[in-house]
């Protein structure tokens, strides 16, 4: 049955929302007592009053997830068990997926056919993928001389801290918590304060699915008390975390200030989709270029919020763009027709905003969208947004916006495009339009980016690493490269 908005709205105003943080198998309420007000950036009404967490909370949670991960119940359970209880975690995310998506649509803004198409799904299929692939992941054995044996064994790090952003709440949650459950650890996952309903729910549903109670606890709240306090534990081995650059160094330094915990970082990026005159369909590039901008009203790490135009076209590809972003039109979330929904925040709402004042004042020349809409709802919504004229040294071209604005930027050849391309603190993704397959591989490998993709944005799936390079982050979410993060090498040397 397709639902339409109506059925949404009533379903919205009959939805249980669990706001409580989750311990040892069991929702309870922060040590403090205190809370804080989780609003919908659909229109400013008031979801529920979720735990905030603090220190006292996140010491009862490490307590929790070393005894158990001591204990052995699921840090030595059977791989193939471990396997049979993440794809249940999976099929349980699925089968609850309507409920999932109302949630994330609600939390965080985005429309609800992308929650129930995109992230649903996307967050059951990471947690399928990484309990399937854990009982193929072999060991080693050393090349020796004949009387000794070198073996070489994995085995998981121990407690691990979560910190996930709030633009794909489940779905980067789910990124984490798939390998890191997968290889045998406790986790305890910190969700961003702006979106944290998702994350408190799948927790129930992980002790439905077979997953031991303090294998995985979820402690909502603010970076700056619980999740700092996480991060300078001294018992938390490993440090996960998705979100903006200037945390990921903030958290580096109370890793160093702590245990040297092993700190992976997903953070920022300011990519580059780069449209050279041979492109073999300038119409598609044109429709890519506007969805890499607007998907997800432009917050997303990897969004082509730099669009790198060879001079010869870009009089004929711009009005592509503009035209092709005119499907990209912001409306209420809940309808299954809105293509662009609401930005997380009022905060979000007005850095964004600041933005695109930056541009004009920095002498880019609008030329789509610029505006905040739909203020009569009591949402958060800004236009998808075109600036042309941009130079590589305006703030717009520089900084992560986290927002559906696009500068436009001409170049005149291959090196000036990568040059441009290069020109940024950021790594994490790039694209490359063109017919010229040499063309293509050389502007690949020039560019200092973990992800490129070629005739297409956004490609890749779960067999695939992802992360960056320089400012982005270090370390790989996806494919089997991910397992590295949350287990450690053991070399065991026996003489014969």
């Amino acid at each position: 049955m397709t639902l339409t908005r109506s059925d949404w709205e009533q379903r919205a105003k009959a939805l249980h929302i669990e706001g409580r943080a989750f311990v040892h198998g069991d929702y309870r309420n922060a040590a403090s007592g205190d809370t804080f007000e989780c609003i919908s950036p659909v229109d400013g009404r008031l979801l529920a009053k979720v735990a905030s967490c603090d220190k006292a909370d996140a010491e009862a949670a490490v307590v929790d997830a070393r005894a158990v991960f001591e204990s052995g119940v699921w840090s030595r359970l059977a791989p193939t068990q471990r396997k049979a209880i993440m794809i249940r975690f999976a099929d349980l995310i699925e089968e609850h997926g309507e409920e999932l998506a109302l949630l994330e649509t609600l939390d965080m803004g985005k429309p609800i056919g992308d929650s129930l198409a995109v992230d649903i799904p996307a967050a059951a299929r990471a947690l399928r993928w990484s309990g399937e692939a854990i009982d193929k992941i072999y060991d080693e054995v050393a090349a020796t001389a004949h009387d000794e044996l070198g073996l070489v064994t994995r085995e998981p790090v121990g407690v691990v801290a979560a910190i996930v952003p709030w633009n794909f709440p489940l779905l980067m949650s789910s990124w984490k918590l798939g390998p890191a459950l997968a290889t045998g650890n406790s986790v305890i996952l910190k969700p961003s304060e702006k979106s944290p309903l998702t994350a408190i729910r799948i927790a129930a549903l992980a002790i439905e699915a077979g997953i031991p109670a303090g294998v995985l606890n979820v402690l909502p709240g603010h970076g700056h008390t619980v999740g700092r306090a996480l991060a300078l534990h001294m018992d938390v081995d490993t440090l996960v975390f998705t979100g903006s650059t200037r945390i990921a160094k903030q958290l580096m330094v109370y890793a160093g200030e702590s245990n040297m915990k092993r700190v992976w970082l997903e953070a920022g990026g300011k990519s580059p989709n780069i449209v050279f005159a041979d492109a073999p369909d300038l119409k598609a590039a044109a429709e890519a270029a506007a969805s890499a901008i607007a998907f997800n009203q432009g917050e997303v790490c990897t969004a082509g919020s730099r669009l790198l135009v060879e001079r010869s076209i870009k009089d004929q590809f711009l009005p592509l763009v503009i035209e092709a972003l005119r499907a990209w039109k912001p409306g209420n979330p809940l309808d299954p027709a809105t293509s662009v929904g609401a930005l997380v925040d009022t905060t979000q709402m007005n850095n964004v905003l600041s933005y695109i004042q930056a541009g004009h004042d920095d002498g880019a020349r609008l030329v789509a969208g610029g505006k905040r809409v739909l203020e009569e709802t009591g949402g958060t919504y800004v236009e998808p947004t075109i600036f042309d004229g941009v130079d590589n040294a305006m703030r717009i071209a520089k900084e992560e916006i986290f927002g559906p604005v696009l500068s436009v930027i001409a170049f005149d050849d291959a090196e000036e495009a990568i040059a441009i391309a290069n020109d940024t603190v950021y790594g994490l993704a790039a694209a490359v339009w063109t017919s010229n397959l040499s063309k293509a591989h050389l502007t690949a490998k020039a560019l200092r980016a973990g992800s490129v993709w070629v005739n297409q944005y956004d490609g890749g799936d779960m067999t695939a690493p992802f992360g960056g390079f320089k400012q982005s982050g270090n370390g790989r979410d996806k494919s089997l490269h991910a397992f590295d993060k949350y287990t450690e090498l053991k070399s065991t040397w026996i003489k014969l």
